[in-house]
């Protein structure tokens, strides 16, 4: 399993990466602040994310953050990880289930294993797809899915090595 360490300045080009190499990113604890703003930016003020009183009373038993809010720190653990820039060109596409409420106070952390690449018409780029599970404090998987994204080949090798469609 690689590092959670690594900087963001390491480029990690398409070559890097191996098929299902493995890496786990650091823990997040998810705040108030971080669901409000998450509330005020998309506009979603939901109870079950923003009234305490209300929230109680659902399924949940309390608040939850914001479903969107946990994948988009999900990936932000994997930028910050340094495993996704500044290799990444853009991302092309976005999968994902949910399998549990995260709570205000709950620390995610991002697991991503490396599930397909393959090259493309262009001798400059790749297309590499990860497969992340999102884990709370507990060890439980909370949600999963899938990042593809255009990533830059390394000019300085010409010939493909590492990863093969």
């Amino acid at each position: 399993m690689g590092s959670i360490y690594p900087t963001v300045f390491d480029k990690r080009y398409y070559e890097d990466f191996a098929l299902d190499e493995t890496f786990e990113t650091a823990g997040r604890t998810i705040t108030e602040s971080d669901v409000m703003a998450f509330a005020g930016l998309t506009g979603d003020y939901h109870p079950n994310h923003t009234d305490d009183v209300v929230a109680r009373q659902s399924m949940f038993g309390g608040r939850v953050a914001h479903g969107l809010l946990i994948v988009s720190i999900a990936s932000g653990l994997l930028l910050r990880a340094g495993l996704t820039h500044p290799s990444a060109m853009g991302m092309l596409d976005v999968r994902w289930k949910f399998h549990g409420p995260v709570r205000l106070g709950d620390t995610v952390r991002a697991r991503m294993r490396i599930a397909s690449a393959r090259t493309t018409s262009k001798p400059d780029r790749g297309i590499i797809t990860r497969a992340v599970e999102v884990v709370n404090q507990d060890g439980v998987v909370v949600s999963e899915g899938e990042f593809t994204s255009m990533v830059w080949r390394d000019p300085e090798r010409t010939v493909d090595v590492g990863l093969k469609p």
